[in-house]
């Protein structure tokens, strides 16, 4: 409808005569409410209907008060549609506002009501919350502070404070478990000794299992807590010190490294392990480094090879004869068979050392040697016309030393710097008779000698100060040359000599060639005098390249520079 229209009243006038009696209202039927069914789908099907009956009264509503406004197309589906919703948006509204202002008004009721209650409680409130604050907090803080433990007496000295005896008795068990398998026999801690104490104490006072564990032991005296050192499951060393055998050990291996070194590792299965041990097994940790820094004697094996003799064999390897045959006993010493394993003893190290360095250096390189054939000289005989001259090489190589001992050498490159000169020789073509010894030796190759026979300063600290021998320098690969005819009897590697060849002469002397880089005969090889058996180098214990050089007549050293002619 139009704002602009006025309403016209709609109260009827009447005649100034008397009004007529109204008439009496008719009674209003009530209403009567409808109950919601208590099944769910009762309540469901309820509920769906009250709506669609409360949107149909709104369709209706609307419907009426478009055509009341005189609306073109209020006759038009999706436009009453359009009104219908348009129309609900602000009841939708309303209802929303309502049932906020109804949640509202509820909690500010019962807000009051609290409030009410509160403030006719308020003198008697506000003593309890206070009070009942204060008491809460003391019991709190005490037992924050304070807990039931267990005091542990053994033989009138406090040991210590636990949660619980139950604990303080587990422990007990324990520690007598470990102490049994310890000593190898059973043992028992005395309960007239222990005696356990029950009450409130400081929480800080309450000790854990295992330093309680360790206060009782170290009462007893018999076992203690130690830090061992086990070298291939054999327990090398005790010490009570946390730390002091991994700093041993990064100690040891710093000795044996260099700017050079690569990687240094311990050949052996090295571990450390944190166990209970007698208590007279505690060891000085000086005593343990001096241990591992020494030898010990172990048995090794050795299999008899081709020309092998009982003496020459306990010569090698520092021994006599009786101390030989006392580690074999039943053995005939006069008929050794070939494959036959011996048993010998030897010092070795408690830690073996492999050091692997990258080495770099100069080194001479060997010259060629040009020979021409002669028949004034006997074969294996030789005349230098031309001395050759060595060359320059500066090397880059890998190394590996076996305490101390180089074991394996290889050259990663070699740049040439002076290139060597040829030498030139005569060859001897005249046939020796036989390769039968002539009761002289020749010089096994030509160079200086750094080390003479007899008591001597170990150069380098490597090598044995009485030198058996002497060592003649000579660059790498030089050939080496038997002193005199006889038979080989040893041609591989031995410890200390490195590459090793030994030739028997057969009237009671032999000589070694050790040190060598390679060699050209094997045993049981008839060689004569001033045949190569060899090719100098510097393994073994070894600080350069050289020969060296033995005379031993039966089984004794001799200073060679008294047979060399």
């Amino acid at each position: 409808m139009s704002q602009n229209t006025e309403k016209k009243s709609t109260t009827p006038e009447w005649p100034d005569q008397a009004a007529p009696e109204a008439a009496e209202p008719r009674p209003r039927r009530k209403r009567r409410v409808p109950v919601e069914p208590e099944d769910f789908w009762g309540r469901l099907r309820f509920r769906a209907g009250k709506k669609s009956r409360w949107f149909g009264r709104r369709l209706r509503r609307v419907v009426r008060e478009a055509k009341a406004n005189r609306f073109p197309e209020s006759n038009r589906t999706p436009l009453q549609f359009l009104l219908m919703v348009w129309g609900l948006l602000p009841a939708m509204a309303g209802h929303l506002r309502e049932r906020v202002l109804g949640r509202r008004k509820e909690r500010i009721h019962r807000s009051g009501r609290f409030t009410a209650w509160f403030d006719r409680e308020k003198r008697l409130h506000s003593i309890l919350f206070l009070g009942g604050s204060c008491v809460l907090a003391g019991v709190i803080l005490f037992f924050s502070f304070f807990t039931v433990g267990t005091t542990v007496t053994y033989d009138g000295h406090v040991l210590g404070n636990l949660a619980s005896k139950s604990e303080a008795e587990s422990v007990r068990h324990e520690l007598e478990a470990i102490t049994s398998e310890t000593l190898g026999e059973p043992y028992t801690i005395d309960d007239a000794l222990l005696h356990y104490d029950s009450g409130w104490m400081r929480r800080q006072d309450i000790e854990d299992k295992d330093t309680y564990e360790e206060d009782l032991s170290d009462e007893l005296g018999l076992v203690t807590s130690a830090y061992c050192l086990y070298v291939n499951g054999e327990r090398i060393g005790t010490t009570p010190y946390e730390g002091a055998l991994e700093e041993l050990l990064v100690q040891l291996k710093q000795a044996a490294s260099d700017e050079d070194t690569i990687s240094c590792e311990f050949k052996e299965d090295v571990e450390i392990r944190q166990e209970y041990v007698p208590t007279d097994a505690i060891m000085n940790l000086g005593y343990i480094a001096e241990l591992l820094y020494s030898t010990k004697t172990a048995e090794v094996t050795y299999e008899v090879k081709k020309g092998d003799t009982w003496s020459q064999i306990a010569a090698r390897n520092d021994m006599t004869s009786n101390e030989l045959l006392a580690l074999n006993p039943g053995y005939n010493i006069n008929k050794l068979q070939i494959g036959e394993v011996l048993t010998l003893s030897a010092s070795v190290p408690y830690l073996t050392m492999t050091v692997v360095k990258q080495e770099r250096y100069l080194d001479d390189v060997a010259y060629d040697i040009q020979y021409t054939d002669s028949a004034n000289l006997y074969q294996g005989d030789y005349k230098v016309t031309s001395k050759g001259e060595y060359g320059k090489a500066d090397v880059l190589a890998k190394a590996t030393y076996v305490n101390g001992e180089e074991t394996e050498r290889t050259i990663l490159s070699s740049v040439t710097l002076k290139e060597p000169v040829t030498e030139s020789r005569l060859r001897g073509t005249k046939v020796r008779p036989t390769w039968h010894p002539t009761g002289s030796f020749r010089w096994p190759t030509s160079g200086r000698i750094t080390s003479y026979f007899g008591g001597r300063k170990s150069p380098g600290g490597i090598g044995s100060t009485n030198h058996k021998g002497i060592d003649i320098a000579v660059p790498r690969g030089t050939p080496i040359y038997a002193a005199d005819g006889g038979t080989v009897t040893y041609a591989g590697w031995m410890s200390g000599y490195g590459y090793l060849v030994e030739i028997n002469h057969g009237n009671g002397y032999v000589t070694r060639y050790g040190h060598n880089s390679s060699l050209t005969v094997s045993v049981g090889q008839h060689v004569y005098k001033g045949q190569q058996v060899a090719r100098a180098g510097s393994t073994g214990n070894s600080t350069g390249n050289h020969c060296h050089f033995e005379v031993r007549y039966n089984g004794v050293a001799k200073n060679p520079l008294n047979y060399l002619s």
